[in-house]
């Protein structure tokens, strides 16, 4: 049987680290590319080597030429400029805007039957500009944030609980930034919700830590992150590829789901071989609604802004 092709735009931190984990996932064979000459072919040259070590016989493929990456069946775009100490998401957008572009034009091109899971921030704009650029069908295209904001409430919980992080499985919406809207109420512990175990101060201090899980991360290190955002990246490509109905929030595109109104924004959804399969909308009260409708209201400011460098 003909192995599935996974394509990784960008060989830096990210990229790189998603190239690896999904190798050692062996999804299928991968393709790492970058302008920069001899980063993504050293890279992949080094995680080849470490097959043996690691038990994975994929290929791992570095080059940048667009030709390598034909007929892809996933291609995750990580690449942009990465946030420094001081640099809001909303500073990226130009530049950004302008290298999702090109890439997704190449995407276009070589692998016009892909799913796009894109990584780079500001997330959500950069995913409505793939979606833009592309033409693709609506379900194909999705961006990979929330399963990184959850995976950082899960474990900010499970340090205050002191219980596994296995055990917690959390819900959250909205924009990738500060003011995304994580759900205590639809967050649970071994199936027990989380007001259920902790007081609402506590939950409150969570949230916030949570909603500033990225910059907490670029003050301590001057970069942003990399394993975790690599690791929800290859989560979405993996429930593609192998077809695993995977539940978790993304960046997806709404219409009447949640009043957005035709933009692509945090929710939860199903994740499937057809991408993203079903948007699932949750009774939210009203104070949830408010703070997803502030914060979808954001997203928008941002498309509306995109829309110049397009």
């Amino acid at each position: 049987m003909k192995r599935k092709k996974i394509t990784v735009v960008g060989a830096g931190n990210v990229g790189a680290t998603t190239a690896f984990m999904a190798a050692q996932k062996e999804l299928g064979d991968i393709v790492l590319i970058d302008i920069v000459k001899g980063l993504a072919e050293g890279k992949a040259l080094d995680m080849s080597q470490a097959s043996g070590l690691c038990g994975y016989d994929c290929k791992v493929t570095g080059t940048t030429n667009w030709t390598i990456t034909g007929g892809s069946d996933v291609v995750i775009i990580t690449s942009g400029l990465a946030r420094k100490p001081g640099m809001s998401r909303d500073d990226l957008l130009a530049k950004n805007t302008e290298i999702v572009k090109s890439v997704t034009e190449q995407v276009v091109k070589f692998s016009p039957e892909s799913f796009i899971v894109v990584v780079c921030n500001p997330l959500d704009a950069m995913v409505n500009a793939a979606a833009m650029v592309s033409g693709f069908e609506k379900n194909k295209i999705m961006g990979m944030a929330g399963a990184l904001d959850t995976a950082r409430f899960a474990f900010f919980i499970s340090e205050k609980l002191s219980v596994s992080v296995k055990d917690i499985r959390c819900v959250l919406m909205g924009g990738h930034g500060d003011d995304m809207v994580p759900l205590p109420r639809f967050t649970t512990v071994s199936g027990i919700p989380l007001p259920e175990l902790l007081d609402e101060k506590t939950v409150e201090e969570i949230v916030q830590r949570t909603r500033m899980g990225g910059i907490e991360i670029v003050n301590l290190m001057g970069t942003s992150a990399y394993y975790a955002p690599a690791a929800g990246a290859v989560k979405m490509a993996e429930a593609i590829l192998l077809d695993k109905k995977t539940v978790l929030p993304c960046c997806a595109y709404c219409n009447k789901e949640y009043g957005v109104g035709g933009c692509f924004v945090g929710v939860p959804v199903i994740i499937g071989a057809e991408g993203v399969e079903k948007v699932i909308e949750l009774d939210l009260d009203e104070r949830e609604k408010k703070e997803l409708a502030a914060s979808v209201g954001h997203v928008k400011e941002l498309i509306n802004t995109l829309k110049k460098f397009i």
